[in-house]
């Protein structure tokens, strides 16, 4: 993966990219309309970021309560060692487990917070006491519940900082 920060990014390329936050399935003609740009030029900067890896991937959001899943929990994890091992086991194991919709090894008293989406609070309670309890090297959970989404999405920022 390359450095990111190294990447020169201009005007159109963060209109670009602003735009495909917005909507993915813009052709390139649209999107190059939006940018004042021709739609060859467009689609050769689109390419450039895609390969240089600014943009890795295209995705649809989908409505978890409309699939049926009424819980999002975030569990707090400490690990009862930092060995690499175990963390490579740690991690390994729960890029296969769908209901975890995302991990991430963070600083703090915790080493891991997962979210996880569950269809109610009695199946999450199951998947707690089956799945979580059951991965490698834990010495402690913590789960904390969704009440309201506030804001969803993960659009990045990508004006120019003005710091």
């Amino acid at each position: 993966m390359k450095n990111h920060a190294s990447i020169e990014l201009d005007r159109l390329d963060l209109r670009l990219l602003q735009e495909i936050q917005q909507d993915a399935r813009l052709t390139t003609a649209e999107l190059a309309e939006r940018i004042s740009l021709s739609a060859s030029p467009c689609w050769r900067r689109l390419k450039r970021l895609e390969e240089e890896g600014v943009v890795e991937g295209y995705h649809a959001r989908l409505n978890a309560e409309q699939l049926g899943w009424g819980v999002t929990a975030f569990v707090h994890i400490m690990m009862e060692n930092h060995s690499a091992e175990l963390c490579t086991q740690f991690e390994e194991t729960v890029r296969h487990i769908p209901e975890v919709i995302s991990c991430h090894n963070i600083s703090g008293q915790y080493d891991f917070l997962l979210q996880i989406v569950a269809r109610d609070l009695q199946s999450f309670g199951e998947f707690a006491r089956k799945t979580i309890r059951s991965l490698p090297g834990i010495k402690e959970i913590n789960s904390s519940f969704s009440l309201k989404e506030v804001k969803t999405g993960n659009a990045l920022p990508v004006e120019p900082s003005t710091a």
